[in-house]
């Protein structure tokens, strides 16, 4: 049960994720390794509401999770169709390579 672990862990594994997922983004330049930062950041966003949803006894942040979650796989499916397009174009899914595209 969430009651057994103090909230405090919650909190601090969550923003450890969360940093992690940000640092990802800020420093790799390969595209999926990129978004898969980005479902890490949205994944520690979510156990966070989890948390707060069941310490305050209210299900409306596990309702938001179940949203969040819809989201984020059609981001998914959304960028990954866009990351084959374009390593079907290019030969790369280096974002310094991808740079050069723009006009």
């Amino acid at each position: 049960m969430l009651s057994a672990v103090p909230i405090e862990h919650y909190i601090l594994l969550s923003s450890l994720l969360f940093s992690i997922g940000v640092l990802g983004v800020l420093f790799r330049r390969n595209a999926i390794i990129i978004f898969m930062c980005i479902e890490l950041m949205l994944n520690a966003v979510n156990l966070l509401l989890v948390a707060y949803s069941n310490y305050h006894g209210d299900a409306a942040g596990q309702i938001l999770v179940f949203f969040i979650m819809a989201v984020a796989a059609a981001e998914v499916a959304v960028g990954l169709a866009i990351l084959t397009m374009i390593y079907r174009n290019t030969g790369s899914v280096d974002i310094n390579f991808l740079n050069r595209l723009k006009w």
